[in-house]
């Protein structure tokens, strides 16, 4: 890993993520409720979850900044514990600001995963700017680190290890499940 992202990643206090594309593979599902209606929902993994969850636990929060409102996402949320959750919003340089003075931290703290050129402009006001790897190559482009695995499958997983090792706290997440 090079050393100016091992750098960033060691100071990040938020971890912020889109949701279609980076959460999930972007694949949205339509289903029929129990009166035909149709419903939207997406699918999560697993290990991103549980990553999510140990970033909680050491002191890393986490939240969505998404353009779509879902059910589905309102509820991973709260499944992962995040601290924030905004939907609906396109615009999210003033969802970012918002976030900033509630924290109480600043956008070098912050790091933001994201796929699409929505986000760009948060990726350029960050410390840690993160494109998955199903990414345009216009969001790659702004990005200082590009994941290996896609979003849906595994990338906020390989990002929450990064942050957690550049911390020093991926050894206590491994003792706790004696994989040491």
């Amino acid at each position: 890993m090079p050393t100016d992202i091992l750098k960033r990643a060691s100071q990040i206090k938020l971890l912020l993520m889109d949701v279609d594309g980076v959460l999930t593979d972007g694949k949205l599902y339509n289903v029929p409720d129990r009166d035909g209606k149709m419903v939207e929902t997406k699918g999560f993994d697993s290990q991103d979850g549980i990553a999510l969850q140990w970033l909680n636990w050491k002191d890393v929060k986490t939240g969505v900044v998404s353009g779509r409102v879902s059910p589905a996402t309102e509820e991973r949320a709260r499944q992962v514990k995040m601290t924030y959750v905004y939907q609906g919003h396109i615009e999210k340089v003033p969802i970012l600001e918002q976030i900033l003075a509630d924290a109480k931290i600043s956008a070098s703290e912050v790091a933001y995963m994201g796929d699409d050129l929505t986000d760009v402009v948060i990726l350029r006001r960050v410390g840690l700017a993160i494109a998955t790897a199903n990414a345009r190559e216009e969001v790659k482009r702004a990005a200082h680190y590009v994941t290996q695995a896609a979003g849906g499958r595994g990338a906020v997983r390989e990002v929450a290890e990064l942050l957690l090792k550049a911390q020093n706290r991926w050894e206590e997440i491994l003792k706790h499940y004696q994989a040491e």
